[in-house]
């Protein structure tokens, strides 16, 4: 998700891994060029806008709305550091990303973006604070990568790993998503903080992966199964026997 991008659950008990009612192979299975919309998006298909709802927040696609929002929020000098966002990161920035990016990538099926208010803060007239922004950029093979970043001033209260599990909840049974990834660049320890408690397990550092205004560095890699969760895939894993594995 480009502009305000990554700085990067309930409990739910195991049980057998069945395949969904209705289901057959996942269209990324190339023997099978059939498509199952309730099991993979990863094939560039649309999707309506959802809403989510944690104990604490509400989960919206952000809109022209929410500018003046995400462009202050957008000025802390951590979101700029830890984030793909220009910067400096002005209105017309905001602007492009709520009023084309972020529609585009739900009607394009690339990117899922959620902006996460507090359902009720006491505000007047009802307005509720810009918290967070999660984001779901995903890619072939029904693979995912969610990105977070947090506003200045609601930091330290657990609000970015309560949108980010329920984005990773819906990504798994709404969008079809089998591997969920997180990267974050080497030393962004809150964004790796949110990773960890959101139950990913860390599995690298990919060298040169990431570029930041114009310079590359090394990222971190982690990934979420719908497995780890106790939730069903169209496509049975076999995990690799354990010992050296290259």
């Amino acid at each position: 998700m480009r502009g305000p991008r990554r700085a990067g659950r309930s409990a739910v008990t195991g049980g057998t891994n069945t395949t969904p009612r209705g289901a057959g192979k996942c269209p990324c299975d190339d023997s099978d060029k059939s498509w199952h919309p309730q099991l993979c998006h990863a094939q560039n298909r649309p999707m309506e806008p959802a809403t989510l709802t944690t104990a604490r927040l509400l989960l919206r696609t952000p809109g022209i709305d929410d500018i003046k929002e995400v462009h202050a929020a957008c000025q802390d000098p951590a979101v700029q550091r830890w984030t793909t966002i220009p910067s400096p990161y002005l209105t017309e920035h905001a602007e492009s990303f709520l009023g084309q990016q972020v529609p585009d990538g739900w009607r394009n099926g690339t990117a899922f973006t959620f902006a996460a208010f507090l359902r009720d803060d006491g505000a007047p007239g009802g307005h509720t604070a810009l918290v967070a922004m999660v984001g779901l950029s995903m890619h072939r093979m029904c693979i995912g990568e969610i990105g977070f970043w947090a506003a200045p001033g609601h930091r330290g209260r657990g609000y970015v790993t309560e949108a980010a599990l329920a984005v990773i909840r819906w990504a798994f049974t709404s969008a079809g998503v089998e591997r969920l990834e997180w990267r974050a660049e080497v030393g962004n320890a809150a964004s790796r903080a949110v990773a960890e408690k959101a139950g990913f397990t860390m599995e690298g550092v990919l060298r040169s992966a990431i570029v930041h205004q114009g310079t590359r560095r090394d990222s971190w890699v982690a990934a979420l199964l719908p497995s780890d969760l106790g939730l069903p895939t169209a496509n049975a894993y076999i995990p690799a026997p354990a010992g050296p594995r290259d």
